[in-house]
C-alpha cells in the first residue's frame, strides 16, 4: 500500500489490518510509517515498512521488486500516494517541478505498480488493485485533474486486460474527504459545502467493499455518483465553466 502514513493510506492500513490481513507499508515518512506498523503490529499482524519516495524511479523499482516476489505474494495492492496541487500553472511563482513531481507520483509510479502487480497477480490467478482516483478527473481544475482522469481512465484500461484473469482493478473516485490533503495543498476547505465532506474509513469501507465485488468504478457516495453523472453528460464547455468557479473559489485565502 503506497502513500499509508496518513490519511486515506492509514485509513486503509487500519480496515485491512482488521480483516485480519499483513501488509506492506509504503511511504516517504519512515516515521510515521514505523509508528503505524507498531500500532498495527500490536493487534497481531505482521507488517512491512518500505520508505521510499515515489517520486525516485529507483525506489519504484524496490516496490516493483516487493511486487514480484513470488514466495511472499501481494494479494491486494493499493496505490493512495499523492497530494494536491495549487496554483495555476502559468503563474510566475508556480514551480513546474511540482507539476512533475506528482507525473511521477501519481502517474508514472501508478502505472509501473499497477502493471507489476498485475503480472505477478496474473501468474497466481487471483489479486486486486485498488487505484485511488478523484472525482476531479471528471472536471477540469488543473494539472492535478489530468493526472486523476488518467487513474480512472488507465484502471478501466487495466480492468479490461485483466478481465477473466482472477485479478480485479478498481478506480476509487471520493470527493473531498476529511483528511490533512486539503491543508497540504494549501486549499481553502470552508469553500466548500459541508455535505460534500466525507468520513475516511466510511470511504474505505466502501472502496474494499466494491473491489470485493470486482467493480471496476468505486463512487463512495450517492451525492457524488450524481454530481458525476452530471459531469459526464453536461456540455464540456459548460463544465469548463463550473470548474473555473470551483477553482477561483477554493483558492481565495482563509479568513483570520
Amino acid at each position: 500500500m503506497t502513500g499509508a502514513s496518513a490519511g486515506l493510506g492509514a485509513a486503509f492500513a487500519r480496515a485491512l489490518a482488521d480483516r485480519g490481513m499483513d501488509l506492506v507499508l509504503v511511504a516517504r515518512d519512515q516515521v510515521r510509517l514505523e509508528k503505524l506498523a507498531a500500532e498495527l503490529r500490536s493487534a497481531g499482524r505482521t507488517v512491512e515498512v518500505l520508505p521510499v519516495d515515489l517520486a525516485n524511479r529507483v525506489d519504484v523499482d524496490r516496490v516493483t521488486q516487493r511486487l514480484a516476489d513470488a514466495a511472499a505474494p501481494i494479494r491486494l495492492l493499493v496505490n493512495n500516494a499523492g497530494f494536491g496541487l495549487h496554483g495555476r500553472v502559468t503563474a510566475g511563482h508556480v514551480d513546474l517541478v511540482e507539476q512533475d513531481r506528482a507525473i511521477e507520483v501519481m502517474a508514472r509510479a501508478v502505472l509501473v505498480l499497477s502493471v507489476a502487480a498485475g503480472r505477478a497477480m496474473r501468474a497466481q490467478g487471483r489479486g486486486r488493485i485498488i487505484n485511488v482516483s478523484s472525482t476531479a478527473g471528471f472536471v477540469s481544475l488543473g494539472t492535478y485533474s489530468a493526472i486523476k482522469a488518467f487513474v480512472t481512465t488507465f484502471s478501466e484500461s487495466l480492468s479490461n486486460e485483466l478481465h477473466g484473469t482472477g485479478v480485479t482493478v478498481t478506480a476509487l473516485t471520493p470527493g473531498w474527504v476529511h483528511t490533512e490533503f486539503h491543508h497540504r495543498a494549501g486549499i481553502r476547505k470552508s469553500s466548500i459545502p459541508g455535505p460534500l465532506w466525507l468520513d475516511a474509513n466510511y470511504v474505505v469501507e466502501r472502496a474494499l467493499r466494491d473491489a470485493e465485488r470486482g467493480r471496476v468504478i468505486s463512487n463512495p457516495s450517492t451525492r457524488y455518483k450524481v454530481l458525476i453523472w452530471f459531469a459526464r453528460h453536461l456540455p464540456r464547455a459548460t463544465m469548463r465553466s463550473i470548474s473555473r468557479r470551483i477553482s477561483s473559489s477554493r483558492s481565495e485565502p482563509e479568513s483570520q
